[in-house]
């Protein structure tokens, strides 16, 4: 009889076993992992790794690397409790200390390959990349600037409160400003950011690389901002882990047809080649949902869609009509290989 060398098993995403060390709970809702890796681990600051949620393997997500190689002692997942979120939830009120988690290899382009000043602009959650990058900065880069615009709802909302205070006092090239829309304490800024903030805080915005990493409609409006106070295109890098938002027509169906076994289904105009798949129990693979780790890739042999990210993707992929199925919405009928 052949016995499972562990409980829990690796998937063909995630084959890095790690073991739970501690857990530090950074704000009501957020708790850093702290892990134990028996093997060598290779990643740069700001990248993510797909995590299995549960022993069964059937689910995978998506999270930031928060610590920085070199730098901490541990591999480091921080993670925001979310309602509902299988993964956040898991992660949150059942994994303890002497638990293992299986991870992919780091994933992921949020990553700073520039000596030039760093504009870093994070919210909420968003603050976990731009953490590990700028204990990298600081640590190998002591001419490099760097300035960070930290967005929260509340003091008690700050992640790494006190580590970002220590890097502040230490660093003289770091420059940070904290934001909280409520109940703002000295030395941080009541409301949010806003352009006129970053005019008058950030004068040589111009020759800065802008990275940025928070909710889609905060990224949005920071990546304008940027643009019109002179930022180029290729100086502004945002870390994606939402899905576009889509408009799906309840009134209008679209047929999308699978050849092996043939089927036929009926979905809305407008929905993502992800929903409708798992709408109709149709196998696919998704992590990150958010067009980023390519976990979901599907091919498409005909149809009307559209796509709103291809990484991960190679151009000979696209060329065959491969797809991210979180990132394709469905316009007109389809047919997958």
């Amino acid at each position: 009889m052949n016995f499972p060398l562990f409980p829990d098993q690796p998937t063909a995403l995630c084959q890095n076993r790690m073991q739970v060390y501690s857990v530090t709970q950074e704000t009501p809702d957020v708790r850093t992992l702290s892990l134990i890796n028996h093997d060598v681990y290779p990643y740069r600051p700001g990248q993510f790794a797909l995590v299995n949620i549960g022993q069964s393997g059937d689910i995978q997500r998506a999270y930031t690397l928060s610590s920085t190689p070199g730098q901490s002692r541990f591999i480091q997942l921080t993670v925001r409790r979310i309602e509902g979120g299988a993964g956040s939830e898991w992660l949150n009120e059942q994994v303890k200390p002497g638990d293992y988690l299986w991870l992919s290899d780091a994933q992921g382009e949020f990553t700073c390959d520039t000596e030039q000043p760093l504009l870093l602009l994070a919210a909420g959650c968003g603050v976990t990349p731009v953490m590990s990058i700028t204990r990298d900065v600081l640590a190998h880069h002591p001419a490099q600037s760097v300035q960070v615009f930290y967005s929260v709802r509340s003091p008690q909302d700050i992640i790494f409160a006190s580590e970002w205070q220590q890097l502040a006092a230490r660093y003289p090239q770091l420059n940070l400003t904290l934001l909280a829309e409520n109940g703002a304490l000295p030395g941080q800024i009541a409301g949010r950011l806003s352009q006129d903030l970053l005019q008058s805080r950030v004068p040589d915005i111009k020759t800065r690389r802008v990275m940025i990493c928070g909710p889609a409609p905060y990224m949005q409006l920071a990546g304008d901002w940027a643009k019109e106070l002179g930022v180029t295109a290729g100086n502004i890098v945002k870390e994606q882990f939402q899905a576009t938002e889509t408009v799906v027509s309840a009134d209008q169906q679209l047929t999308l047809t699978r050849l092996m076994p043939l089927q036929n289904y009926r979905v809305p105009v407008g929905t993502t080649l992800l929903a409708a798949m798992e709408q109709h129990s149709l196998p696919v693979t998704a992590a990150c949902r958010a067009g980023v780790c390519g976990s979901c890739k599907t091919r498409i042999l005909s149809g009307d869609y559209q796509t709103t990210s291809r990484m991960t993707l190679t151009d000979e992929e696209v060329a065959q009509g491969y797809v991210l199925a979180c990132s394709c919405q469905l316009q007109g009928d389809v047919t997958l290989a």
